[in-house]
């Protein structure tokens, strides 16, 4: 595990733009059931999973989480409740972008928790933690390490998780655009962001920036170092 300080500097960067999103019930009746929304840059899962629920005629009683499925079902993801699906979306092929049935191989499930309470809550940040004790904080980056969630925030600091292989969903390319011009927080916890703050805060204060990277042997320091190179 490595610890990443984070610059203080927030960056705005708002856009009008907007998609139809194809939402897919699951468990469902009919596998072609689907509801349309559109969604802006500023609609996170919450409200997406919200408004799905009304147009497709759930239960509201009941909980559920919102999956993004690449690549026909060979790689699935649980999006935090404070994600941005548009954001994703940009990062789809551009046929798949307005238009994206399964049979495309990208698209969103609304997954319904079985259990019917989430215990698996998103913590992006452990300050938003209301029962800070060594085990809560231990049990909440295990839950988000067996989901592929390696970064978590702690205030200014991003923990990294090593999880001895690579990930492509979280090196692709077209993640260091998504994360440029972003405030800190706004989007998951990624090393990307951490280093496109620093940038960003070297250009507007014309000062040099240094980020500390600490942690045992072999939790991944210099595999992390190694990312900056690609922002």
């Amino acid at each position: 595990m490595s610890a990443m300080k984070r610059p203080s500097t927030l960056d705005q960067n708002s856009s009008s733009e907007a998609r139809v999103v194809q939402i897919y019930p699951r468990p469902a009746q009919d596998p072609a059931t689907y509801c349309p929304l559109q969604v802006t840059h500023g609609d996170t899962v919450r409200a997406v999973i919200k408004n799905a629920i009304l147009m497709l005629g759930l239960d509201s009683n009941q909980s559920y989480k919102l999956i993004e499925v690449r690549n026909s079902n060979t790689e699935e993801r649980q999006l935090d409740y404070d994600d941005f699906p548009l954001d994703l979306v940009l990062l789809w092929p551009p046929e798949t972008q307005k238009w994206h049935p399964k049979t495309d191989g990208y698209y969103f499930v609304l997954q319904q928790v079985d259990d019917g309470n989430d215990n698996s809550e998103e913590y992006n940040d452990l300050c938003n933690l209301t029962d800070v004790t060594e085990d809560r904080i231990t049990d909440i980056l295990s839950q988000r390490f067996y989901k592929l969630k390696i970064y978590t925030y702690t205030s200014n600091i991003l923990i990294a998780i090593n999880p001895n292989k690579f990930l492509p969903v979280y090196y692709n390319p077209k993640y260091v655009k998504m994360y440029e011009n972003q405030p800190l927080g706004k989007l998951s916890p990624h090393i990307f962001a951490i280093a496109a703050a620093a940038f960003r805060n070297m250009l507007s204060s014309q000062t040099n920036q240094c980020i500390v990277i600490s942690g045992e042997s072999g939790s991944g320091k210099t595999e992390s170092s190694s990312f900056w190179c690609i922002v």
